[in-house]
């Protein structure tokens, strides 16, 4: 096995293992061990996958009058961190999501691993399919329906690519949704893109 594809797997593998990790912490959030329990290997890197005590989605955020609450709250709880999260009612029902990493570490990473995933969105017909999963047309003869793809082959390779980096996943045959732990990062990627 090629050194990149091992270390794609493990990251693959611990990202699985952190959002198995956070949905057991919300289905028993009595019993979610605190932060200091937590592998400390994962925790030298990951901030914090999940608030099983996050505030209601309806109550205003803390100190909202601050353009900057997020910003300001980081820097107290978290210095050094960099993170990306969201709260996001989509057709599969709401995601609460947040994710992230200590900018040393970030930095002293090898980026090239980076690359895949990104090239995946990197295609004008791909972003489309994603946006258009994103906003509720789930199926192959739905997604056909586009007018950046020519052909059926043309729709099949384009999915494959999406698949294989990550961002759509195939629940059945001719079904197509984005996980739910893709749907912020997605969306945070837009921002970048459109700022």
């Amino acid at each position: 096995m090629e050194p990149d594809t091992a270390s794609a797997i493990e990251r693959r593998l611990t990202d699985l293992e952190n959002e198995v990790a956070r949905l057991s912490a919300l289905a028993e959030p009595a019993a979610a061990p605190s932060a200091g329990a937590a592998d400390e290997g994962a925790a030298e890197r990951d901030i914090e996958h999940a608030n099983a005590d996050a505030p209601d989605a309806d109550a205003a955020p803390a100190g909202s009058d601050d353009p900057l609450w997020f910003v300001n709250e980081l820097g107290r709880r978290a210095p050094g961190a960099v993170m990306m999260a969201g709260a996001v009612d989509t057709a599969a029902g709401p995601v609460r999501w947040q994710y992230g990493l200590m900018a040393d570490g970030l930095l002293s990473e090898d980026w090239s691993d980076l690359a895949r995933p990104l090239e995946a969105l990197g295609h004008p017909a791909r972003i489309e399919l994603v946006r258009q999963v994103m906003r509720g047309a789930h199926t192959t003869a739905e997604l056909l329906q586009l007018e950046h793809l020519a052909s059926s082959g043309q729709l099949y390779h384009h999915l494959r690519q999406l698949v294989s980096a990550g961002w759509l996943v195939s629940p059945r045959r001719g079904h197509y949704e984005v996980p739910a732990a893709r749907v912020v990062p997605l969306l945070v990627l837009t921002m970048i893109a459109s700022s």
